[in-house]
């Protein structure tokens, strides 16, 4: 009776097998029916749909791209080298152990930071130089006729006169350095009468090294070494009886690990906000805690924000907020002088043109005003310049000195504050010129260069560039 009921209970466990093996198999066919197949054509079993492929550093972006904006941190233009795989890891059977494409990884992640970078392409420049090749060969066309020479026929091809490949201010160079395999492992096994389980935990890890050059110079700005520890797990159960002449042989279980080539995305992630926050001057930290933590509320992303843009605002300290004496006029902390703009300089700049941008400074020349971290001109000091332009270019005897000024708690590297500079005084040239002044008549004076101390004037002002309107019989050149 007892052999008689365990055969039962045998066949009975089977038929409950077979019955879920059915039904999963019914199941997959149901799958594959709901879409329409050509006639002959095998199924095609559907899997999950595609995703976008985060990361646990997804949130830091966002953080680190708000904290950019909170302090007006300049757009700078960052590009890739190549991120090998310099491990050596290979196998027969599965080819390189990690990712060969590390500097793409790099570029994904630079896209994450949104508008807060400008993203330059340099590893891959094939199709833009054989593009290049054809322009200066007058084969390369866009479907337009153009004129290159007044007065001659139009050409189908386009004309080039370079200089359309913006240069970058940064690029990132390094490496996949370290894989090691089975840094620790352990485990349990038990059995009793060929009943028993087991479970296996194992840890590896990757290494990445990389670094931030700034373009012009070569120099290294800052290197970082990053690794990642990486887990896998394994838990199984098993039968394995013989009752009577019945065998009964079950074996159920699980192996989970995390991704490899994730792992090594996210520690290229993690290492690329660290640059990131070393160029601008932020602590990247407390944007890679809060992606850590999870639980993430708008509450906690500001406080996120705050503690990574503390050091830079303590570098530079609060704005000031002196007020200006009675017979100043102030907007955007740009200070005017009424009495010496009309007594010092004798060019007809009216002050109610432009209440601070574009006035006599302290020492009788022209300032000009910017936002900090911008090179635009605003309304009111495109006006005074107007003013001054058509000032200059009805009495061409005339000279004069401007001066451009910005608040003093901008504070930039050496090649960004000299950077943009230039462009300042490019804008400021460019407005003199379209209101009449010619463009040999305006000189550069001074620049920033890396040794430089900042030259502050007035209330919380600093100057950033000098230009100089000379005679016309002078002939300076821009």
């Amino acid at each position: 009776m007892h052999r008689t009921t365990i055969r039962r209970t045998l066949q009975v466990l089977g038929l409950i097998a077979a019955m879920a093996t059915l039904a999963g198999c019914s199941a997959i066919q149901a799958r594959r029916e709901a879409q329409a197949q050509p006639p002959k054509e095998a199924s095609v079993m559907p899997g999950s749909s595609s995703r976008n492929n985060t990361t646990p550093m997804e949130s830091a972006f966002t953080c680190l791209a708000k904290s950019y904006g909170a302090v007006k941190v300049p757009v700078v233009s960052i590009t890739v080298g190549d991120v090998k795989d310099y491990t050596g890891k290979y196998s027969q059977a599965e080819g390189n152990a990690i990712t060969q494409g590390g500097s793409l990884m790099l570029y994904s992640a630079l896209g994450k930071m949104g508008s807060a970078v400008r993203l330059q392409e340099r590893f891959d420049t094939r199709i833009a130089e054989l593009e290049l090749a054809y322009a200066d060969r007058r084969q390369l066309g866009d479907g337009k006729l153009h004129a290159v020479e007044a007065g001659k026929p139009q050409v189908p091809w386009v004309p080039y006169f370079g200089g359309s490949i913006l240069r970058s201010d940064y690029y990132i160079v390094g490496g996949i350095t370290e894989v090691n395999y089975n840094i620790q492992s352990r485990g349990a096994e038990f059995s009793v009468s060929s009943i028993g389980g087991k479970v296996r935990t194992f840890t590896m890890n990757v290494g990445v090294d990389l670094r931030i050059v700034d373009s012009r110079s070569l120099v290294v700005v800052k290197t970082v070494s990053m690794q990642k520890q990486i887990t896998g797990t394994e838990v199984g159960a098993g039968i394995f009886r013989f009752f009577g002449t019945e065998l009964l042989d079950v074996n159920m279980g699980s192996k989970n690990q995390e991704p490899l080539q994730l792992g090594v995305r996210t520690t290229i992630e993690h290492g690329l906000l660290e640059l990131l926050g070393a160029v601008s001057g932020l602590n990247a930290q407390p944007c890679v805690d809060y992606a850590l933590k999870g639980a993430h509320n708008a509450e906690k992303l500001q406080a996120a924000v705050d503690a990574t843009t503390q050091p830079l605002l303590q570098a530079v300290g609060p704005a000031p907020a002196e007020p200006a004496p009675a017979n100043k006029l102030v907007e955007s902390a740009k200070v005017v002088d009424i009495a010496e703009a009309t007594q010092n300089t004798p060019l007809p700049v009216p002050v109610n043109a432009a209440q601070n941008s574009g006035k006599a400074g302290a020492n009788g020349s022209v300032s000009i005003g910017f936002e900090p971290n911008k090179s635009s001109l605003d309304g009111m000091a495109q006006q005074a310049l107007a003013e001054l332009g058509k000032g200059l270019a009805a009495d061409r005897q005339k000279s004069v000195s401007i001066e451009l000024l910005t608040r003093e708690t901008e504070n930039l590297p050496s090649a960004q504050r000299r950077q943009l500079a230039q462009e300042r005084a490019k804008a400021v040239s460019d407005a003199l010129v379209a209101n009449g002044v010619q463009g040999s008549r305006i000189a550069l004076e001074w620049l920033p260069d890396a040794s430089s101390a900042i030259q502050r004037q007035g209330a919380g002002m600093q100057v950033v560039a000098r230009l100089k309107v000379t005679e016309a019989k002078a002939g300076s050149g821009w």
